[in-house]
């Protein structure tokens, strides 16, 4: 049985709107605390300076107090985490009353400045400060309809009461400049209420597409937490057997358990190749999850690209010789020392030769060259294939896709190997990039921040100085 005590009532959470509602009041009412200390104190010094400065120092103290009840308010507000009926009606009873006595304060204010000024001067500091605290208003109190409305009506109750006093009292005839600024000010407010209006529908349109944009939030981290779950399933559930499928395999081709026969060899080359690709896949996937929850850790060190290419190249030649291209490197001896992972930035230099390979027509070349500055090393793959469409980054370095994305595609693969190799290089805080010509070749080229060379010991002078 549902419980509909109104006890139980006031413990509902408030919905999501009117919490965002309580907190941009009092987070405007912080950030322009400054403001409206700065030009009441400045108004109020003002009359003090040249009308009664006892009325000003009380309405000093007034202003100051409840400047003070709001703030601490408005502190209450952005401090309290778990919204309640109960605690929600509580925070609305503060903030009327914190904007109805700071608006009488004001209004008093002026009709005393207004009444010491005498009868038919214009009355130019009151009604000015008057219109400046209704447009204020407007602007920034626009969170509440009934908050808006109170100040508005204080305010305006008050602007029109300053010059109908001195109809009532000097009684002018029609063509008189009085009336003139009294159908001025009904005009000026006319213009404020609008100003009013506007505000307060712009908010309310705002603050709906706001929840909109928190609900689709909402759905995509839903989105990535389901995907993550999904890549920690596939490494526990397919690691384990896929290694243990690997090893039998490994152990089968090697003869250790002695020559299989020959019908048989070739099935079990292609089910130990196609172990491995799946072995790469799932490896892949476990980084793209890891990134993903940030626990990719990296072994910054120094090395030596040069070194680093020459051995990839040494892993790359039979893989080469397949795809039945060839590889060449084109750049001038010297050092190329970068503080980097060995491990991952062999991963992207694989990726990069191994998508070179895939996309270069037959009897192609891949060339790997690479360059120095003062403070980079770039390092460079250039195919002779078929080229990247322009306007195609975002595909290029998307995860899980490709350029010929059909059922009868050319070129197979999974879609990740671009992808990581970002992730990757942007973890070093280096640069990923591409240029492309169709049916001419593709330029994939990575450059990472320049390292001074290790200072090699030279055991020799070193006994000697010993």
């Amino acid at each position: 049985m549902v419980n509909d005590s109104p006890a139980s009532s006031e413990n509902i959470r408030i919905p999501w709107q009117k919490r965002r509602r309580l907190r941009d009041y009092a987070n405007v009412g912080r950030h322009l605390l400054v403001q409206r200390v700065v030009i009441y104190s400045a108004a109020i010094l003002l009359s003090g300076a040249y009308y009664d400065p006892v009325i000003a120092a009380i309405f000093f103290v007034a202003v100051a107090i409840f400047e003070i009840y709001d703030s601490y308010v408005f502190y209450l507000i952005v401090k309290h985490k778990r919204w309640k009926q109960k605690n929600f009606k509580s925070a609305m009873i503060a903030i009327h009353l914190g904007a109805f006595f700071s608006s009488i304060t004001i209004s008093l204010f002026c009709i005393s400045l207004a009444r010491q000024q005498g009868v038919g001067n214009g009355h130019f500091l009151p009604l000015f400060m008057l219109v400046s605290a209704t447009i204020f208003s407007a602007m920034n109190s626009n969170q509440f309809r009934s908050v808006l409305g109170m100040r508005l009506c204080i305010y305006i109750l008050t602007i029109l009461f300053i010059p109908i006093r001195d109809l009532w009292m000097v009684r002018p005839p029609l063509s008189s400049d009085m009336w003139v600024n009294f159908f001025t000010i009904i005009f000026v407010l006319g213009f404020i209420m609008e100003l009013g209006r506007n505000f307060l529908s712009g908010y309310s349109r705002d603050l709906r597409i706001r929840e909109k944009l928190e609900e689709e939030h909402k759905r995509t981290k839903a989105a990535l937490d389901a995907k993550t779950r999904f890549l920690a399933t596939v490494n526990h559930e397919l690691r384990t057997p896929l290694t243990s499928i690997k090893g039998a395999f490994d152990l089968i081709n090697s003869g250790s358990l002695g020559q299989p026969p020959e019908k048989m060899g070739n099935l079990l080359e292609i089910a130990s190749r196609n172990t491995n690709k799946l072995k790469d896949l799932v490896d892949d996937l476990l980084f793209l999850q890891s990134s993903d929850i940030g626990k990719i850790k990296f072994d910054f060190r120094k090395l030596d690209l040069c070194e680093l290419v020459e051995e990839a190249l040494e892993r790359f030649q039979p893989h080469a010789a397949k795809m039945n291209v060839s590889v060449r490197t084109q750049y001038c001896p010297g050092d190329y020392w970068v503080c980097a992972d060995r491990k991952r930035i062999d991963q992207v230099l694989m990726n990069l030769l191994s998508n070179a390979a895939k996309f270069s027509e037959r009897c192609g070349t891949i060339t790997i060259s690479m360059d120095k500055s003062d403070d980079a090393v770039t390092l460079s793959v250039r195919d002779e294939g078929v080229g990247i469409p322009a306007n195609s980054e975002e595909l290029v370095f998307a995860e899980f896709s490709q350029l010929d994305s059909g059922d009868g595609r050319k070129f197979q693969g999974t879609g990740l190997g671009l992808s990581i190799s970002k992730r990757i290089i942007e973890a070093h805080d280096g640069e990923i990039r591409y240029t492309s010509q169709l049916g001419v070749g593709t330029t994939f080229s990575i450059e990472l921040k320049r390292a001074e060379a290790p200072q090699v010991s030279h055991p020799q002078l070193s006994a000697v100085s010993a």
